[in-house]
């Protein structure tokens, strides 16, 4: 069974499982899929946690978090007159994490070549796939500044003035020669194993990297309105490698959820389980919505405060019965418009001074309005992960759910201001997932995402751009998610693996930035409480019911806002509850019916050995495959 974001990396990965490949040799042809068809959000040398749960074995977590290059210090940053790492640019991109992620994957856990795996993405980016309409979309948004500063960018996405198209092959020439080269300089290098150690040494330190690190020194426009160079070096490329690590783990009700650790945010959907109390109200009522919110906001002030990987997380303490039994206390009737981290082991939480920030004068936002949004806005932009930050402009739209989520937006280089293009001026972004399952049992998640073309100009000997990461560090010393060379950004990424009696049953994950462990919390408790089975696992139902977010903390991505008090919710939510959830305070805004979520999974019955999988509906382009 294979579930992803697109259809065709989810038909691809199935023709891998058909040809007698396993899970992770499907995942990795997936993914590169993924690069080719959704390059508005993922790339080469972007970044993918990987949870894998091999048949029999342990559930064990493959880092591909690139990190900080050496240069990328505080003062450096300090020193250009930023007070927030740009959301574009050289100056946002930690080193690549994808690739050698993948390759690790299918070194070590996989069957297939690399030339079989890669024939996939190869084909698609030198004969052509239909873009879905968001790549069009997101390119036009960005089209002055691709045609006036990131010229590179504009020879692939916009080839004689033309942006992609739905119903119109669109190619990448540059992104297949570099694959084809790729193998071409690994043939000689043996077996399977050693052909992709080689290929990992090109990435690394071969006509790769080097083309990386030429791209990084270019001075670039970014999102100050200045044009900078990166600090990513030949040194830093050849000295990173993707790691294995132990998961982070909550139980609960005879489930075991796993996570990566607080490098990501994966412990916050592990922190809402611990919050909640022994007994819960009615699936979908407003007593359950108020109290999955409010539990959010507990856990992601945690998250503000103690998850990075420039300092040591007491997630041991995080989880504690103790201490989530203190924190359950704080949620009352009414809606909490406090940002409120607590005080593992008796630690005082520090917060950088920009995490109270207010994103009620960033573009798209009426204050703490409850305008709603027309449809076909919310269509279009969708409730995704962000992809590039926001170009200071005056235009907004009512309602908007996601504050401080970067969306994009041309830039006048001579003027140093953002432009309007199109109806709005701007795109919403999102990110990619990928959860299969095989024949033997063996389960992987990955939540592949950055390198978007939006990020960063066109590498043009390789076909694609760096990523932006480092964006959601924070320019001041001292706290867990401080820019620190050597360390991780700490990302949003993360996707999920859950064991049932100690036996791994579902793999699942969204799109979504700082809404990922919301969606996937919700999708989770509708799942294990059984409050949309037609027998078995219901996955498909669980991903379909109304979903819903808060952004009641500082956002990920710059700028950084948050919006206390607020929560979005699909209009295909029972009246009664959003009139409810008003009454208690909450600042709510009704978006489009499907507009929440973009949520994967597959699943193992160990019972019958019968598996299952979903996809999701909004957007029309999530795919699940099976046989």
């Amino acid at each position: 069974m294979v579930s992803s974001t697109h259809w065709l990396a989810s038909q691809s990965a199935m023709a891998v499982l058909e040809d007698g490949g396993n899970a992770y040799d499907a995942a990795v042809a997936g993914a590169f899929v993924l690069h080719v068809v959704e390059p508005h959000l993922n790339g080469p040398a972007g970044e993918v946690p990987i949870l894998l749960a091999p048949a029999g074995g342990e559930v064990r977590v493959l880092c591909g978090q690139g990190v900080a290059p050496a240069g990328a210090t505080v003062a450096h940053y300090r020193g250009l007159g930023l007070e927030l790492v740009p959301g574009t640019g050289p100056l946002a991109a930690a080193v690549p994490g994808a690739f050698d992620a993948w390759m690790l994957l299918l070194r070590d856990h996989g069957t297939k070549s690399l030339a079989d795996v890669l024939t996939y993405a190869i084909g698609y980016a030198e004969h052509g796939h239909a873009p879905v309409e968001n790549v069009g979309a997101t390119v036009e948004t960005v089209r002055e500044l691709f045609e006036t500063e990131w010229t590179t960018s504009a020879e692939v996405y916009l080839p004689g003035g033309k942006a992609p198209r739905p119903g119109e092959l669109f190619r990448n020439p540059a992104l297949a020669a570099t694959w084809k080269r790729l193998l071409d300089e690994v043939a000689g290098a043996g077996g399977r194993e050693a052909q992709i150690e080689a290929a990992r040494e090109v990435w690394r330190t071969g006509f790769v990297a080097e083309a990386l690190v030429r791209q990084a020194r270019r001075p670039t426009m970014d999102t100050s309105g200045e044009r900078h160079t990166g600090t990513l070096t030949a040194a830093d490329l050849a000295g990173w490698s993707a790691t294995y690590e132990v998961p982070a783990t909550y139980d609960w009700n005879g489930w075991t959820v796993c996570k990566a650790g607080p490098w990501s945010q994966g412990p916050v959907l592990l922190q809402q389980l611990a919050l909640l109390p022994p007994e819960l109200p009615r699936h979908g009522s407003a007593d359950y919505v108020h109290l999955l919110i409010e539990g959010c906001k507990l856990a992601m002030a945690d998250r503000e405060a103690w998850y990075g990987d420039a300092a040591e997380v007491p997630l041991d303490a995080l989880l504690s019965d103790a201490y989530n039994a203190g924190r359950r206390e704080l949620v009352g009737e009414k809606a909490s418009y406090e940002l409120r981290p607590g005080s593992p082991g008796g630690r005082a939480p520090r917060l950088s001074g920009h995490a109270r920030v207010v994103a009620d004068d960033e573009p798209g936002f009426d204050g703490l309005g409850v305008g709603e949004p027309t449809v076909a806005i919310r269509d279009v932009l969708g409730a995704g992960e962000p992809t590039v930050a926001t170009y200071p402009t005056t235009s907004a739209i009512p309602g908007e759910p996601a504050p401080g989520e970067p969306e994009v937006d041309a830039l006048d280089s001579a003027r140093g201001v953002a432009l309007d293009v199109g109806a709005d001026g701007r795109t919403r972004g999102d990110t990619c997932h990928l959860d299969i399952v095989d024949r033997w049992g063996n389960m992987v998640a990955a939540t592949p995402s950055g390198g978007w073309l939006q990020s960063n100009p066109v590498v043009p000997e390789l076909g694609f751009p760096l990523g932006t990461r480092l964006q959601m560090t924070w320019l001041e010393d001292g706290l867990p998610n401080t820019l620190t060379p050597g360390r991780r950004p700490r990302t949003t990424l993360t996707p999920s693996i859950a064991l049932r009696d100690g036996v791994p049953v579902m793999a699942f994950g969204t799109p979504g930035g700082d809404q990922q462990d919301q969606w996937q919390l919700h999708f989770f408790l509708a799942v294990a409480l059984r409050a949309h089975v037609r027998g078995g696992l219901d996955l498909q139902g669980a991903v379909d019911a109304p979903n819903w977010h808060n952004d009641s903390f500082p956002g990920s991505f710059y700028p950084r806002g948050m919006r206390p008090g607020s929560v979005t919710v699909e209009s295909r939510t029972a009246p009664d509850v959003v009139e409810e959830l008003r009454r208690r305070g909450h600042d709510v805004t009704v978006g489009a019916p499907w507009s929440e979520g973009r949520l994967c999974a597959v699943a193992r019955d160990p019972r019958t050995g019968i598996l299952s999988a979903a996809a999701n509906p909004r957007g029309m382009q999530g795919y699940a495959v099976g046989r």
